[in-house]
């Protein structure tokens, strides 16, 4: 297979794409490698998958329209895999324009790609965050998601329905996931794991957000990229069961469908940080703050439509996830 692999050099990205490439898969990676977070680290990423032969690294943006459309001519992927985004809640509140060009302009250049390109299937990230105001739990699939509390989980529910619109109007395949809370190791430094094992290892406070009323449905990265190949292996196909009045959000007429990929085991944010100080052997300093604004206090994936569609759920108990990820940390950050 041929895949394009567009934000080859963040975290799920990379991650995806070396595995892709340990099974023989050819894979154009795509990113603009932009300093939303230190681009050290993205290089860092990309260092691990330029000696590959059958990898090949694209620097674009996904907003740059001829750009995009000029790749998919000349390439004719068999598979998109699209996780370039403008990730973060938070920084959605101070650049809202970032996450236009990028989740909106930018998925709309990939569907058209795909769209003309003849791509057999598109895989593309969604959120837990596109759940928003929503109290249900465990969350399903099947609810509506018509309340986002962020313009980043806007977007991603945005990138849903213009989906869904391709699958409906060109007969496009596509699956979308919503990933819930990634970890582990190269994740992103903008991210609680990341941010409380550099303050605890540096002696400084953390900041704990609702005084720690918050749970987190944590899912190692190991399990989040299993998911995403398994999703990409099996195309989206019609729901012969789907009944207009009665209509489903996750599945549809038309060869498309959504997915949650979660640990399924929602963990209070507390014990989060306890497995973090474990695995560092040093207690934190604790700043115990009001909720932000855009966040949601609780999150829990059901996951139990994924795993009848491609026989996977993620289970990497969190301890385990941890101590992973702060070996990896305290490797790479020299601590």
């Amino acid at each position: 297979m041929k895949v394009l692999v567009t934000g080859a050099a963040g975290f799920i990205g990379m991650s995806t794409t070396l595995r892709l490439l340990a099974r023989g898969d050819e894979v154009v990676g795509l990113d603009n490698v932009n300093d939303y977070y230190e681009v050290s680290l993205k290089e860092a990423r990309l260092a691990r998958l330029t000696g590959h032969a059958n990898f090949r690294f694209v620097r674009m943006d996904v907003a740059d329209r001829p750009g995009i459309a000029e790749l998919f001519a000349g390439e004719r992927f068999d598979k998109v895999i699209h996780l370039a985004a403008q990730a973060g809640v938070r920084y959605s509140l101070q650049n809202p324009h970032a996450y236009v060009d990028s989740n909106l302009v930018g998925f709309v250049n990939i569907l058209e790609g795909c769209r003309h390109g003849g791509v057999k299937h598109l895989v593309y990230a969604s959120s837990s965050s596109v759940y928003g105001g929503n109290t249900k739990m465990p969350f399903s699939e099947h609810d509506s998601v018509d309340h986002p509390v962020s313009l980043y989980a806007a977007t991603k529910k945005a990138n849903e329905l213009m989906a869904h619109t391709y699958s409906h109007l060109y007969g496009l395949p596509t699956t979308g996931l919503r990933f819930f809370t990634v970890y582990g190791p190269w994740g992103r430094p903008d991210m609680s794991p990341i941010l409380f094992a550099g303050a605890i290892l540096r002696g400084e406070p953390i900041k704990v957000f609702n005084h720690g009323n918050m749970k987190r449905d944590f899912t190692y990265i190991d399990d989040i990229v299993e998911g995403v190949i398994r999703a990409s292996d099996r195309v989206a196909m019609p729901d012969p069961g789907y009944d207009p009045l009665a209509a489903d959000p996750a599945t549809s007429s038309a060869p498309y469908r959504v997915f949650n990929i979660g640990n399924s085991n929602p963990v209070p944010l507390m014990e989060f940080i306890a497995a973090i100080e474990d695995a560092i052997g040093r207690p934190a300093e604790k700043i115990f703050l009001p909720m932000q604004d855009g966040d949601v206090p609780a999150t829990y994936a059901d996951t139990s439509l994924l795993d009848n569609w491609v026989g996977f759920a993620p289970g990497t108990p969190v301890r385990e996830g941890v101590a992973r990820f702060v070996a990896w940390y305290r490797d790479y950050y020299r601590v």
